[in-house]
């Protein structure tokens, strides 16, 4: 769990792992597959979101946030948008 913006976020490991896991194919139920490239997006942005040094002011919420860099302001958007970083 992380505080950023005076709310607490954790990653939903469920939601993660469904998204980068592909269908099995016809009669592949033993195997698991997953997408490399949704992968390795998601290990950056969330090393991108875990790394920021930025000084945040948490009491201004998310009007601090027109001060973080624009590689955690899209990493931070897309883990919402696809509920792998939840509110808790």
């Amino acid at each position: 769990m992380i505080s950023v913006f005076g709310e607490n976020y954790h990653l939903n490991l469920t939601n993660i792992d469904k998204f980068v896991n592909l269908e099995p194919g016809s009669g592949d139920t033993e195997n698991q597959h997953i997408s490399v490239t949704r992968y390795e997006m998601i290990k950056v942005m969330i090393d991108v979101v875990f790394s920021e040094q930025e000084d945040v002011d948490d009491k201004l919420g998310t009007k601090g946030a027109e001060k973080l860099n624009i590689p955690f302001r899209l990493a931070w958007n897309t883990l919402l948008r696809y509920k792998l970083i939840e509110k808790l």
